[in-house]
């Protein structure tokens, strides 16, 4: 059987959901072809191959590619005016309130051009892709205007052109509410839902639409507009659920079959239920919780015995999450949240898959799938979870390359 590349002498963590664990082989190989993978397994189980290349492992680790379920990568400006405030203890909610959080990094987003937007987003892809990712999430939301969300999710897609990497653009327009509709909230998400979505799903330019359902965000009412106009476009939905508060919006997200719920400090077990029944992914932001000095842990016990799968993400923003490490979130989460390794690993992989609506493509070492790869210096996966500023990556496979 003809194939492009084959990787021998590996141990592979192929994160297939029907194997035990992270589904360890140790005598591995992973052969490729047109950039998808052809054979993932046993070397003593493979098919006959003839590679038109072979790349010895030397007994190295391979995973699949590390995914980001929930960036913001594309702003402009900082926020770390706004770190030092939190050392003096104001709280992200009392920094909101004052004029800063989301809108201060609007202004600095909507001076910036699309070229400007792409260039700065670039070196915190770059890092990202140094730790071995081949698929990240980025979402729009700090335009907050028709012209300034295109404006981010073009500067979003275009990183693809950039890089070697698999881009998911959302639409994050419902992020929080512009100074020019102050006092106005309806208003905005008439903006959204009659302006926006359309506009943004005629260019193609998102895979899937967002919101922040909080006291200092959108109602649950205001949510649900936006995800029923999201959905008469095509679009599927996720939603910042629970971070600040329980406003019950894990789920309004189940009711729509959202993809995703993410941060969930405050769900309660109504909201664990409801998206256990729904296949709603609970993706869990450590670095955020770390960030604004959260005490309230998410559920985590509640969400393992509901069997919602979890995901992780690094949910790099300016404000309260400017972390480009899914090695170091893999750390946080278990310090923080006690995940356990295989949880950690499954959450970058197979889990922030399903988290993107992309588990049948990405997110395991399984024939047919892209074969996204990283190949890792370390003698067992525990290893990629407990360092803390330490890059064991060898190499990074993106779709065969």
């Amino acid at each position: 059987m003809r194939c492009d590349r084959l990787w021998i002498k590996a141990r592979l963590a192929t994160l297939a959901p029907q194997q035990p664990g992270i589904g360890a082989i140790e005598d591995g190989v992973v052969a490729s072809r047109d950039g998808r993978i052809l054979y993932a397994g046993p070397a003593s189980q493979a098919p006959t191959l003839d590679p038109a290349e072979t790349v010895d492992c030397e007994g190295r680790w391979i995973t699949p590619g590390l995914i980001d379920p929930h960036t913001h990568l594309v702003f402009g400006g900082d926020r770390a005016q706004e770190f030092e405030m939190r050392l003096q203890g104001a709280s992200y909610e009392e920094i909101a309130r004052a004029g800063g959080g989301i809108v201060s990094t609007m202004h600095a987003t909507r001076a910036a051009s699309e070229s400007d937007l792409l260039a700065s987003a670039l070196p915190r892809l770059d890092a990202l892709l140094a730790e071995g990712a081949t698929t990240i999430e980025v979402k729009s939301g700090y335009g907050l205007s028709l012209e300034h969300e295109i404006k981010c999710l073009r500067a979003a897609r275009r990183l693809a052109s950039e890089r070697q990497v698999r881009i998911v653009t959302t639409f994050l327009g419902a992020h929080a509410l512009p100074p020019e509709w102050s006092g106005d909230p309806d208003g905005y998400i008439d903006e959204i839902c009659d302006r926006m979505i359309p506009a943004v799903a005629a260019e193609g330019l998102a895979d899937a639409v967002d919101a922040f359902c909080e006291g200092i965000g959108f109602s649950p009412a205001q949510t649900r507009r936006v995800f029923a106009a999201a959905q008469a476009h095509g679009l599927p939905v996720k939603l910042h659920a629970e971070q600040l508060s329980n406003q019950h919006g894990a789920a309004l997200a189940a009711e729509f079959g959202a993809l995703s719920a993410d941060h969930l400090e405050h769900l309660d077990t109504d909201g664990v239920a409801a998206m256990a029944r729904a296949g709603v992914v609970a993706t869990l932001l450590p670095g955020a919780f770390y960030s604004v000095r959260e005490t309230r842990l998410p559920p985590v016990d509640d969400l393992r015995r509901a069997g919602v799968p979890i995901a992780l993400a690094t949910d790099c923003n300016p404000g309260t999450s400017p972390l480009t490490s899914l090695l170091l979130t893999m750390n946080m989460a278990a310090t923080l949240f006690r995940l356990t390794v295989d949880e950690c690993l499954a959450g970058v992989t197979r889990e922030a898959a399903r988290a993107l609506g992309l588990l049948g493509e990405i997110g395991t070492l399984e024939a047919g799938k892209a074969c996204d790869l990283a190949i890792w210096d370390i003698e067992r996966p525990a290893e990629l979870v407990y360092r803390m500023g330490f890059n064991p990556l060898h190499a990074r496979v993106w779709s065969g390359k």
